[in-house]
């Protein structure tokens, strides 16, 4: 057999063999997704975990932090993360890493945060808070019902505080806590200012209203975007490309979290499943 021709047959053979089709699959490798701990981002995390899972990938789910995340997609260790809020509330910890990140999207076009009250407290504005601020007394103290100490919504609390004088504390919790928090105060019809944004199921729950922010402390509502590994789309470029078509809006994104909170929050992948197979004509317009 001329030398040439055995060549020939080797590399076939070796493009032929499973190993080496293995490791040039890239549904082989897993897709590992980082989630922060809000309701919406645990929901759409959820939501491409079971998608990607019935397109044959492998898909786990990394909690953390924001900025920790936001870091591992940069540095590659993370390959996705959805909860990416810009212009505004963001930005800061985006800029640290948009040069070695893709951003997609944005998925969700009118998102918006800021401090939040039960319809029945008479406070309209975060300029009024200062002459309320016997309402609101938690251990001696006028006091907003924070989340993470680290989130962009705290920082821009922060700035608001700072802009208005508010002679107020800010206590840092978790999203979780702050729920609690305001659950106990409408069960008990007692004032609470909370730090809040929507897309949120809570504002299906409960009759609340933003303080209105004249001196646009908290910014203009954002928009979310996904960010993704430099070298996603290159490794998978199927996964970007749905992901690239996928959008949410309040509806659609309020009853994803309703389905996951009414199947139980332990299983979201329960209340994904419910939710995709009320709505197959959208996933399918994603995953085309």
């Amino acid at each position: 057999m001329p030398k040439l021709f055995k060549q020939i047959v080797l590399y076939v053979c070796l493009l032929c063999s499973p190993a080496v089709w293995a490791a040039s699959n890239p549904q082989d490798k897993p897709i590992t997704i980082g989630v922060n701990n809000w309701a919406e981002n645990i929901a759409v995390a959820n939501l491409w975990k079971v998608l990607l899972t019935q397109k044959g990938y492998t898909v786990k789910l990394q909690p953390g932090d924001k900025a920790i995340i936001y870091s591992g997609v940069a540095q590659g260790k993370l390959d996705l993360t959805f909860e990416v809020w810009l212009p505004s509330a963001d930005a800061a910890p985006y800029d640290n890493v948009k040069a070695h990140v893709e951003k997609i999207g944005p998925w969700f076009d009118k998102a918006q945060l800021g401090l939040a009250v039960p319809d029945y407290v008479p406070v309209e504005s975060v300029d009024q808070l200062n002459a309320q601020g016997a309402q609101f007394i938690h251990d001696g103290k006028p006091t907003i019902f924070g989340i993470e100490s680290g989130s962009g919504l705290m920082k821009l609390t922060a700035k608001a505080k700072d802009d208005y004088a508010l002679n107020y504390g800010v206590l840092p919790s978790s999203e979780a806590a702050m729920l609690i928090s305001l659950q106990r105060a409408e069960q008990r019809k007692e004032p609470i200012v909370v730090t809040l944004w929507n897309p949120h199921w809570v504002w299906a729950k409960y009759k609340l209203h933003y303080l209105k922010d004249p001196k646009g402390a908290f910014g203009a509502p954002d928009a979310i975007y996904a960010i993704a590994a430099s070298d996603f789309t290159s490794d998978k470029p199927d996964a970007s490309r749905w992901l690239h078509q996928w959008k949410m809006d309040d509806q659609t994104l309020g009853a994803l979290m309703n389905d996951i909170r009414s199947e139980g929050d332990t299983q979201p992948e329960k209340g994904v499943g419910l939710w995709i197979s009320k709505n197959p004509t959208l996933v399918a317009q994603w995953l085309k």
